[in-house]
């Protein structure tokens, strides 16, 4: 005779409710932390150049690319893309450069002089420049992301915390009836970090509170508004 089964182990129901959290933490970074994609492009090419240090036609190429990186990475950080039109127009003007450059570089002899100034620039740098510009921004990213451990906001089902400094300063406010409005206003931040602004109306406050650039947004959002939720319904039960 088989034993009886552990319900621990059985498959929970498809039908079961969601996990509600105790509380959501939410954190609002700089928009340097966007660079990120800049940071892993120098660590590579640093390594790269470690690794094969003679300079060839590749060292310029590894220079070209990363220059190219950190142009389109700054592009994200002065300029927001809130429209498909505005990604679109972005990526054609994109297309276009690329394309005119690996003509030139297959068919010199087409337009030799539109891209006579652009074949005289051979870009270069070693991996000396790749390690410090990588560690500077190693840096920094370390002492934001410790920055941020100190200055952050918590939703608890009948709270708003704020965590601030590094005596752990707290300023509560009145969760219960929380208004919650989440805004994506630049593409390319969501797809960077799943990022976006997050505003939040707490009760008897005359001024919103606006949190810009939080990562995971919109999964915050939901794990937010199933324990608000949550909080009402138990409220009306008790009632």
């Amino acid at each position: 005779m088989s034993a009886p089964a552990d319900p621990a182990d059985q498959p929970r129901s498809q039908n079961a409710p969601p996990v509600v959290e105790d509380s959501v933490k939410l954190v609002s970074y700089p928009k340097v932390i966007l660079l990120y994609p800049t940071l892993i492009g120098t660590l590579i090419a640093a390594v790269w150049l470690t690794i094969s240090p003679e300079v060839t036609v590749a060292t310029q190429t590894v220079a070209a690319a990363w220059l190219g990186l950190l142009t389109l990475n700054l592009v994200v950080l002065a300029f927001d893309f809130p429209r498909t039109a505005s990604l679109t127009l972005f990526f054609l003007l994109f297309g276009v450069g690329m394309g005119l450059w690996l003509l030139n570089t297959a068919k010199p002899e087409w337009f030799p002089a539109a891209f006579d100034a652009i074949g005289h620039i051979k870009p270069f740098a070693n991996a000396a420049f790749y390690w410090t510009f990588g560690g500077v921004m190693s840096v920094l990213f370390l002492v934001v992301i410790l920055s941020r451990r100190f200055d952050y906001w918590e939703v608890r089902p009948n709270e708003l915390l704020h965590h601030e400094g590094f005596l752990s300063n707290l300023k509560r406010y009145s969760a219960p009836n929380l208004k919650i409005e989440k805004e994506i206003n630049d593409v390319f931040e969501y797809v960077l970090l799943r990022s976006g602004t997050l505003i939040l109306h707490p009760k008897n406050e005359p001024r919103a509170i606006v949190l810009e650039n939080v990562p995971g947004i919109s999964k915050k959002e939901a794990k937010i508004t199933r324990m608000l939720s949550a909080l009402q319904v138990s409220v009306r039960a008790e009632d």
